[in-house]
């Protein structure tokens, strides 16, 4: 077993950029695939491939994830018996904060440990100074290969607990791909109108007209208050319906502005509609009141 080394498990986009950087760092790389010849490349840059997922986790006390979900970690290391035994398994794969913390039971319960993490970058991205990774899980394991994985990203540790990073992940992935998807409404009535989507991102910098808002409404979710004094439910639900409205006599698909209008006229009904439009937050939080 090489302790200075890293086994990289899973070829896609991200677990060939992850090895590449590894490779690049002069750590001792192994890699595995379902499919070898993804890894070609890799073999080519001095990377070692190995023959089963057993002896690539037999070749590195450090070994990385890069799969679909955490379903793919126990299909691809539940057969390699107790190879798995003293690792340190880095899985930055992409699930719940629940599938984690079981992962990291099944995982003890075979002598192996894990870090979970979530990398905050695309795979163009690793290995460079743009590149973070959230981590959590014991901070033993974290801190004895931190410079490794410093490697791929700079690294974030939040806790103990298993399911931090995943729920920090998550809750970034949400709010990226929920902003992707209402500027693709967006373009969408642009081009339905016959103007160049272009037009409407030049006047719509991403994120910028909402930063301002989010201190003030990340407290009023914390502490419960919501004062409507600048822009409550009902003023803003009746900008959500106008929304809807437009998508609509566009002729466009509006299951995203329909989704966003139930949550204010849901949060109206349950007596919010003078209170300040991060109160849709009792909503979320409360769906069965609905």
């Amino acid at each position: 077993m090489n302790t200075d080394g890293v086994t990289v498990i899973g070829m896609g986009p991200m677990g060939r950029a992850m090895a590449r950087a590894f490779l690049a760092a002069s750590r001792p790389t192994t890699v595995w695939n379902r499919t070898p010849g993804r890894a070609d490349e890799l073999v080519a840059a001095g990377a070692m491939r190995a023959a089963t997922a057993a002896e690539a986790v037999a070749a590195s006390e450090l070994v990385v994830l890069s799969l679909t979900d955490y379903q793919a970690m126990y299909d691809i290391l539940g057969a390699t018996g107790d190879a798995i035994a003293g690792r340190v398994v880095v899985n930055l794969s992409s699930d719940t904060p629940d599938a984690t913390r079981a992962a990291a039971a099944w995982l003890a319960d075979r002598g192996a440990q894990l870090v979970a993490g979530g990398a905050l970058a695309s795979a163009d991205v690793v290995g460079t100074d743009g590149a973070s990774v959230l981590y959590s899980g014991s901070r033993e394991a974290f801190d004895a290969h931190e410079a490794t994985l410093a490697v791929i990203g700079r690294p974030e540790y939040l806790g103990a607990d298993h399911g931090l990073a995943q729920l920090h992940y998550q809750a970034q992935l949400q709010v990226f791909l929920t902003t992707l998807a209402a500027y693709l409404q967006s373009f969408a009535m642009f081009t339905a109108a016959g103007i160049p989507a272009q037009e409407f991102l030049s006047r719509a910098a991403p994120g910028e007209d909402v930063a301002v808002l989010l201190p003030d409404a990340a407290r009023a979710a914390d502490e419960g208050r919501y004062p409507g004094e600048l822009a409550n439910v009902l003023m803003m639900g009746a900008t959500a319906d106008h929304v809807v409205g437009a998508n609509r006599s566009a002729g466009l698909d509006t299951a995203l502005p329909d989704a966003v209008k139930s949550l204010y006229d849901r949060a109206i009904a349950r007596g919010h509609g003078r209170d300040g439009w991060a109160s849709l937050v009792e909503v979320i939080r409360k769906p069965s009141s609905s």
